[in-house]
């Protein structure tokens, strides 16, 4: 058998026009068809090594399902993923897949790695068109039962992989749909929501009761679950919003990204009047930060009618955290940035917001993060106009579930202190993954967690452990 041809260029992925998608919240990214998708997965060497599947925090057979995608098995492609991922249209849309499995695929060392994100979805897409969506069957019945508390993507996951495993799972969601991040949190012209629902009913389907409206910590606090199942998983986030401290951030047109995001997204207000949910949608926006949740601000608040929108980084682009596929498609979109600014004040006239007093920033050495640390300029200071204000700056750990559980250790910063190998908390039988855990990362990573976390739960119910 002769060596596999190098092939450096990815197949192009098919997007709408910006000036088209500017005005609506259908999906930009197209993706592949058919033809496509084989093209794309015929580039894969299939190496024995395979360390792209190092780089996936839910170790999906990468090789495995892009060659039986080039061989035209589109069903085994989708049954290769479902083995370790059982929400596949999720991830192949949102996962920085450039920063993990991508960056370790051995095409990209003299072009470009394989688009394994693109062909994920691919793949999801095409059973859902199909209508073919097999549900995996679970190991027998256990006999025992797993409260998840959560339904975004570390409670999903790991609410999935614990009722394959036989056990009976039930997800307890504060709001009145499942989902959570996936839901609230990001804008359907990245993640349309059948996407989400699709993958929610093929759990609900495996037998994975959802409980909606229930918040733990209020309508039954945690002791209350652990008393009426064997383990419990804890996958609640981290949704408390962070402000920046300066003058003027109570002024009306001013909001946190969780509450303009949920508002857009999950009570409809991009819908106005027809969804009666208030948002300011006019004048100029000014989004500050620079992630993916900037990025999703910005573009709903031009899509919800925005004049002009405006990001605010106190770093410059290089730094952005955001991934480059959702600046790129920002920036078409006419999104403006401005790179080393920092606000120190939010201006208003009778009590709303019109602006706010900026401090030209200088690069100075790395911090932590790795990245270069932003150093005011002294004394220059300017202006910009604003009529709405939207702080996309990160989130912090929620206290309504940990301040009502006794003896749930949490470190300093109030996330819950779990071991990263098991998910194991300071309760016996209490589990805990996700950004509650880690604080802000990825849907990927949160999966990872949840995945991590059933391995462990099932191994302590199989250890003969009774009711907690």
């Amino acid at each position: 058998m002769g060596k596999k041809e190098f092939i450096p260029e990815k197949v192009p992925v098919r997007k709408r026009e910006s000036g088209e998608r500017a005005g609506d919240f259908d999906e930009v990214v197209l993706g592949y068809c058919v033809e496509e998708a084989r093209r794309e997965a015929a580039r894969c060497l299939g190496c024995k090594k395979r360390p792209c599947v190092a780089g996936c925090p839910v170790r999906i057979d990468i090789p495995g399902f892009a060659l039986a995608i080039a061989g035209g098995d589109i069903e085994g492609a989708v049954a290769r993923i479902k083995e370790e991922n059982l929400l596949p249209g999720v991830c192949g849309r949102v996962c920085p897949q450039e920063k993990q499995c991508e960056q370790l695929c051995i095409l990209g060392r003299k072009g470009d790695p394989l688009d394994i994100g693109k062909l994920e979805r691919f793949a999801a897409d095409w059973e859902a068109e199909a209508g073919s969506l097999e549900v995996p069957k679970p190991a027998g019945e256990s006999g025992l039962s797993v409260a998840v508390v959560g339904s975004g993507p570390a409670g999903l996951t790991a609410a999935g992989e614990l009722v394959k495993m036989g056990h009976a799972v039930t997800v307890f969601e504060a709001l009145h749909v499942a989902g959570g991040v996936l839901t609230y949190g990001i804008p359907e012209f990245r993640l349309p929501q059948w996407v989400v629902d699709s993958e929610v009913s093929l759990l609900e389907r495996m037998g994975v009761e959802m409980v909606l409206d229930f918040v733990v910590g209020r309508t039954a606090t945690l002791d209350d679950l652990r008393k009426g199942h064997d383990a419990v998983f804890i996958g609640i986030g981290a949704g408390l919003p962070s402000f920046m401290g300066i003058p003027g951030e109570n002024l009306n047109g001013v909001y946190s990204a969780n509450e303009f995001l949920t508002r857009s997204n999950l009570m409809r207000a991009r819908s106005f009047p027809e969804y009666d949910t208030p948002v300011k949608r006019t004048g100029k926006t000014v989004v500050v930060g620079g992630g993916n949740v900037a990025m999703d601000s910005a573009r709903t608040a031009l899509r919800m009618g925005a004049d002009e929108v405006h990001i605010v980084y106190r770093r410059s682009r290089v730094e952005m955290p955001a991934r480059v596929e959702e600046v790129d498609h920002g920036e078409e979109e006419g999104i403006i940035f401005h790179m080393l600014t920092n606000p120190v004040e939010v201006l208003g006239t009778d009590g709303r917001c019109v602006g706010m007093t900026c401090q030209r920033m200088e690069l100075g050495e790395p911090d932590e993060s790795g990245r270069r640390r932003p150093v005011p300029v002294e004394g220059d200071y300017f202006n910009v106009d604003a009529d709405v204000m939207v702080m996309a700056i990160g989130t912090r750990a929620n206290p309504l579930l940990t301040s009502t559980a006794e003896g749930l250790k949490l470190n300093r910063w109030g996330y819950i202190e779990a071991l990263s190998d098991t998910g194991e908390t300071s309760l016996p039988g209490v589990y805990a993954g996700g950004d509650i855990v880690t604080g802000t990362a990825t849907v990927i990573e949160a999966m990872g967690t949840g995945k991590t976390a059933a391995a462990a739960i099932n191994v302590y119910l199989n250890s003969g452990v009774s009711a907690l």
